[in-house]
């Protein structure tokens, strides 16, 4: 599809925009790169590494424990999702914005083969598994097949169902399959940078309004209401896609507004401490009044909170690419593995839980030593399917689709 890449241009012309960008001189350093992969961040892959420790502690309370074993942090671990969602915004909005900005025409086809082949190999692996081996796997039968496969698992979904951590890829597909429609759309009709701000805040607002629609109808425990919090709310992909916007905005104001990207990166620590500080409150928001016993879901938090959870994240994702941020700088280690397995071990650690509670109770292990167990089996259970099926797969990828746009044209040159 050929399309004129105009996007988000207003005052100066795209054209000017571009050669302004190229005539910036760099504000600091150069981005700080792990040693194992130069293109992958130190910061970001700190932030993944949490995201997924996050989601740990919350189904490890959930799943095994039955306590808060991790305190506060078992409690309002599932906003790891949250963080995976935001990084997730960000990094595809980074790939598909940076090539828009350098006048590149995005494929379709090259697009979805290239996330196609990330995540469905690992995760069609785990869903085999989940189908052949349920009593291994989870104990409980999990929803249709075809609801996996079309990625709509999440519609309506129950919770306690076999495989239903699945929720959270279903909306991330969902997410891979509109941004580049709605981009190319926009770059179609010539959307200026104005309205683009306009769309990501509108579909912000539209998500607020639907979870205080819907939290009217399954917010409450009188009449049981809020049993239809978790499939109406919580798994619906109207009240979390609008998540991934705060990680889409930093990449727009990166890659289309660069002497203010270029401003903002000079204060990595002010950054920095603007995030920790927004995390910590919205965190204590979710701790203290996202669950109220005897009451329901709290009204803020349940309308307002996931988007403050998901923006207060962003801050955390922008000082993460300043150079003049301790995160972005700071190496520790076992991070970078635990960034770059997190993805298999987010889609295997609930059914290691499962076993390993299992044989727990028959062994009559303490507590340490099951959460020691629980620890070390889904490490290496995420970093043995990275390496067998991510890892060939994320090759195969880089032979035959090496970018997300199509290849640039050869001009002909000029007869003399």
């Amino acid at each position: 599809m050929s399309v004129a890449l105009n996007m988000f241009s207003t005052f100066p012309t795209w054209p000017a925009l571009i050669s302004l960008r190229a005539a910036l001189p760099p504000a600091t350093s150069q981005p700080e790169m792990s040693h194992a992969n130069p293109h992958r961040t130190i910061g970001l892959d700190t932030l993944r590494a949490i995201a997924i420790a996050l989601v740990f502690m919350y189904h490890y309370m959930v799943f095994v424990s039955g306590t808060p074993t991790f305190g506060w942090a078992s409690t309002v671990g599932w906003v790891g999702v949250d963080l995976f969602f935001v990084l997730s915004g960000y990094l595809i909005g980074n790939q598909l914005l940076a090539g828009v900005a350098r006048g590149e025409r995005l494929s379709l086809k090259a697009f979805y083969a290239r996330r196609g082949l990330r995540t469905w190999p690992a995760f069609w692996v785990v869903l085999a598994a989940y189908f052949l081996f349920p009593s291994v796997m989870g104990g409980r039968p999990p929803p249709p097949l075809w609801t996996f496969l079309t990625f709509t698992q999440n519609f309506g979904l129950q919770p306690g169902t076999a495989f239903s951590h699945a929720w959270s890829l279903c909306i991330e597909e969902q997410f891979y399959l509109l941004l580049p429609l709605v981009l190319l759309w926009a770059c179609r009709i010539g959307s200026r940078r104005a309205q683009a701000w306009a769309l990501l805040g509108g579909l912000m607002a539209g998500g607020i309004v639907a979870r205080a629609v819907l939290w009217s109808l399954y917010g409450r425990e009188d009449f049981g209401q809020g049993q239809g919090y978790y499939p109406n709310v919580y798994y619906a992909t109207l009240c979390r896609i609008d998540e991934f916007l705060p990680g889409i905005a930093v990449a727009l104001l990166k890659n289309f507004h660069p002497r203010l990207w270029q401003r903002a990166m000079q204060h990595g620590q002010a950054l920095l401490m603007a995030g920790l500080a927004a995390t910590s409150l919205v965190l204590w928001g979710v701790y203290k009044f996202y669950y109220i016993d005897g009451y329901g879901y709290g009204f803020f938090m349940s309308a307002f909170g996931y988007s403050l959870v998901a923006a207060a994240f962003a801050l955390l994702v922008m000082a993460a690419l300043s150079p003049s941020s301790w995160l972005h700088v700071i190496r520790v280690p076992g991070v970078h593995s635990l960034a770059v397995w997190s993805y298999s071990i987010y889609l295997t650690h609930k059914a290691v839980g499962f076993v390993v509670k299992g044989h727990a109770k028959h062994l009559l292990w303490s507590p340490t030593v099951t959460l020691l167990v629980t620890v070390a089996l889904s490490v290496l259970v995420g970093a043995l399917l990275y390496w067998l099926v991510e890892s060939p797969f994320m090759a195969l990828r880089e032979r035959h689709f090496k970018s997300n746009f199509a290849p640039q044209q050869v001009r002909a040159m000029a007869a003399g």
